[in-house]
């Protein structure tokens, strides 16, 4: 059998998602010759997963119902499962979840357990999220061999060097997070265990930042370092100078991130179960130990319809695509093959889901509405809302016919009105508070199917299949030049910038090839400034709205919203500093920046000089009242976007929703 089966059908997917599927996605002989096209493995996915009703007591003719309409949803690109689904349902392995946290416990059994389970579940191509801060600071006494602990930082290296030594398959590699809170007595060493670009690198981390931590910064005072042994305070430190040690880390390197711990605990939805103190690599999933992401994403750009007043939001089609999405991501539960017994039986008590979004950009284009703009952030509080409220629905459906999570009692949705006190007087304008209080009462009597229903994941190599734009980011850029096998330019052009530059007689090959040197509009002559306002790129948006559209989706989600706020490489450490203020402000759960080439060790390679070396450490000036939207709203700073290649492909790669992905063929930095 040739390699041409892999596109023997007519599901009219693009050249490069066809080369991602072909690469990743479907199955191969020992030979690594081609057993399946794509309508296979969508199908062989849909089969699969529908399958579970039987379960649920369920007949064969309505399990194939089921299978067609999963079917209809992928194949038509309305709704991608997470990578993990699409490689592994039917399959052997059958480990269907992206990623999963586990506890570090102090003590030497509990952390090598640990590292022998990161072990199991990387070879099972899942990553990892830990917290450290349940260990001893360094030099702590350990009264059973009266030695000295060498700390969290050390153990993590142990961790890193695990994580190098499993493979995956070659579709995917371990990818891990390490967490540190803002208090433990190491923190100035985790701060800084990333300046050395070769150190960790199986590790995205960041700092637990607590909300005493925020005031004692706001109020320009110290705060107390808690050691996790005993809870006693050992030290204190400035709030302010420590948080200058973070900004300048994500300032050189894009790390440290930060997480708000005590905004994600708020809405820990079993705090009875514990408190969640770590996520998955990426960030956008607060797990509880032994947990497990269940990701997929509505395509947004195609939940869109033509009307005499032009394209607007299609709100049927969005309801029966997350109603869809919801059965699907509750019977991946049933069918997961889990590498732990505890993970089986953690997910199995609360029934996680995170479904979430890709096309954003998409959806603004086509509505003619710019990513830097009120209207922009105004529709996207809208869609979340309505994915949210609809996702609640649908849970409780599934809980009438299959029963709640069993967690359910004693979760924030077993007391009054939780949803409607959540969310009263904050509406978007598609779903009411009446409508709220009316979902209460419905999980009051029938219960909840699942303890989360949304979440922004990355959608770096699904939303190349569904060929959207990624997760709820800005396009990196409207023209690519590539070069084909005969050493012949070809220009790529979004499709709906082509279609709108074509019906407006703006179009040329000339203009396209101009474009394509930098990606952007935004410095080209001729081109009205409502026409770069909507098809702004990553880099023309100020740091100002990447925040705020960041907000807008994260008021309607449960778990966080995977995001980065690009910089240029002329960004300053204020402006990275102002963009952290302005999310903890604007209630985000977590939040990346990455200034552009500022990582000088990546694993890819610049296409132009190398970096002499780092500059010097410059003193943060301080603001004595952080008013910072003014400041960060007009931020416009000019400078080259250089390109970073793929270590695969030689294609252009970008730092967006928390990892490095390559727009051609997918390789990611997390997976």
């Amino acid at each position: 059998m040739s390699d041409s089966v892999c596109v023997e059908d007519s599901l009219n997917l693009s050249e490069n998602a066809v080369k991602v599927l072909e690469k990743r996605y479907l199955k191969r002989d020992k030979d690594g010759i081609c057993t399946e096209t794509p309508a296979d493995m969508f199908r062989r996915v849909a089969d699969t997963i529908a399958s579970a009703d039987l379960k649920f007591g369920k007949s064969p003719a309505e399990v194939k119902n089921l299978s067609d309409r999963f079917y209809k949803a992928i194949t038509n690109r309305y709704f991608m499962p997470n990578s993990p689904t699409l490689m592994n349902a039917g399959r052997e392995l059958g480990q269907l979840a992206a990623c999963f946290v586990l506890p570090v416990e102090d003590s030497l059994e509990s952390i090598f357990e640990t590292v022998k389970n990161t072990a199991l579940i990387h070879k099972s191509g899942g990553g990892t999220g830990f917290s450290f801060s349940r260990l001893r600071p360094k030099n702590s006494v350990v009264r059973s061999t009266m030695g000295v602990s060498s700390g969290p930082v050390s153990f993590m290296e142990v961790f890193n060097a695990a994580t190098e030594a499993v493979k995956q398959g070659g579709t995917r590699r371990g990818a891990n997070m390490g967490i540190l809170r803002v208090d433990h007595p190491d923190i100035l060493d985790f701060i800084n265990c990333k300046s050395d670009n070769n150190k960790l690198n199986n590790f995205n981390i960041s700092v637990a930042i607590t909300d005493k931590f925020m005031e004692a910064y706001l109020a320009g005072t110290d705060y107390d370092l808690v050691n996790p042994q005993n809870n006693q305070v050992t030290g204190r430190l400035s709030a302010r100078e420590v948080f200058d040690l973070i900004v300048d880390g994500a300032w050189r390197n894009g790390e440290p991130g930060i997480v708000f711990i005590d905004k994600m605990n708020a809405d820990n939805p079993t705090p009875l179960v514990g408190a969640i103190e770590s996520t998955n690599p990426c960030g956008e999933v607060p797990l509880l130990a032994y947990e497990a992401c269940n990701l997929g994403s509505i395509n947004l750009g195609l939940m869109m319809k033509e009307t005499s007043s032009g394209m607007e939001v299609d709100w049927d089609l969005l309801e029966e695509t997350t109603r869809t999405a919801m059965r699907f991501l509750d019977n991946v539960i049933a069918v997961n093959n889990y590498p732990l017994p505890q993970i089986s039986e953690m997910v199995q008590n609360n029934r996680k889901i995170g479904l979430g979004v890709m096309g954003w950009a998409d959806m603004l284009m086509k509505s003619g509405l710019s990513y830097n703009s009120q209207e922009g952030t105004e529709l996207a509080g809208q869609v979340m809302e309505f994915i949210d409220y609809v996702s609640k629905t649908e849970s409780i459906e599934l809980a009438k016919e299959r029963g709640s999570f069993n967690n359910f009692k004693g979760s924030i949705y077993d007391s009054e009105n939780y949803l409607y006190n959540k969310y009263k007087g904050k509406s978007a304008g598609k779903i009411s508070d009446d409508k709220w209080a009316q979902v209460d009462s419905d999980i009051k009597k029938y219960g909840l199917r699942n303890a989360t229903t949304t979440c922004i994941a990355p959608t770096g190599t699904i939303s190349m299949i569904a060929s959207a734009s990624g997760g709820v980011e800005p396009l990196f850029g409207l023209v690519f030049s590539r070069l084909i096998m005969d050493g012949t330019e070809m220009l790529e052009v979004n499709p709906i910038f082509k279609d709108y530059m074509v019906s407006h007689g703006l179009y040329s090959e000339e203009l396209m090839s101009q474009i394509a040197k930098e990606g952007t509009i935004a410095h080209v002559d001729g081109i009205s400034d409502e026409v770069k306002q909507i098809f702004a790129t990553a880099h023309d948006v100020s740091p100002y709205w990447h925040v705020k559209m960041q907000a807008a989706f994260q008021l309607h989600t449960d778990n966080a919203v995977s995001k980065t706020v690009n910089f240029v490489e002329t960004a300053t450490r204020d402006d990275i500093k102002e963009a952290y203020i302005l999310a903890y402000k604007n209630n985000l759960k977590g939040i990346t920046v990455y200034r552009n080439n500022s990582r000088q060790f990546q694993p890819m390679n610049l296409d132009d000089k190398k970096k002499e070396g780092i500059p010097e450490i410059k003193p943060v000036e301080e603001n004595s009242e952080p008013e910072v939207e003014d400041k960060i709203e007009n931020y416009n700073p000019t400078g080259e976007v250089k390109t970073v290649t793929c270590p695969e492909c030689g294609t252009k790669i970008e730092m967006a929703e928390g990892c490095f992905i390559c727009l051609n063929c997918g390789y990611s930095g997390c997976s």
